[in-house]
């Protein structure tokens, strides 16, 4: 699953607002990015904890000539999986069911809503460019 699936997935959440699940991602990805490159370790209950990780500078061995290099140190993000978390992907514990959408809003007796007045784009322009494309191949 990539991002835009995910926001996909959570649009029925917020109405079917594919920009306020959008939204909401950004907020929690920026969160986590922020505290973590902060140095705060980042817990979420039963899924699991990002945390900021220092390796030490190393030997390693370029594998096409063999020779020794020396690996630079350098900052990692470590993702460990909650106890709840494995125990879903083991199959140890059923997971629940998905969370259903709000139910759509019920009708209240308020005024009805104004119509933005909107430019519409001209349907015949596009009919245009068909001919004309049609007139080049020829």
């Amino acid at each position: 699953m990539n991002k835009g699936q995910f926001i996909a997935y959570l649009a029925p959440q917020f109405g079917d607002s594919k920009k306020e699940a959008a939204r909401a991602v950004e907020v929690v990805f920026d969160a986590i990015v922020r505290n973590i490159s902060k140095g705060d370790d980042v817990m979420i209950n039963d899924f699991g904890k990002f945390k900021k990780v220092d390796r030490p500078a190393r030997k390693g061995r370029n594998p096409f000539t063999g020779e020794s290099i020396q690996i630079k140190a350098s900052k990692k993000v470590r993702f460990l999986a909650a106890k709840g978390l494995k125990e879903v992907i083991s199959g140890a514990r059923k997971l629940g069911p998905a969370p259903t959408p709000p139910a759509k809003g019920v009708a209240t007796k308020s005024a009805p809503k104004a119509k933005k007045a909107g430019r519409k784009a001209p349907k015949a322009k596009k009919a245009k460019r068909v001919v004309k494309k049609a007139k080049r191949r020829k």
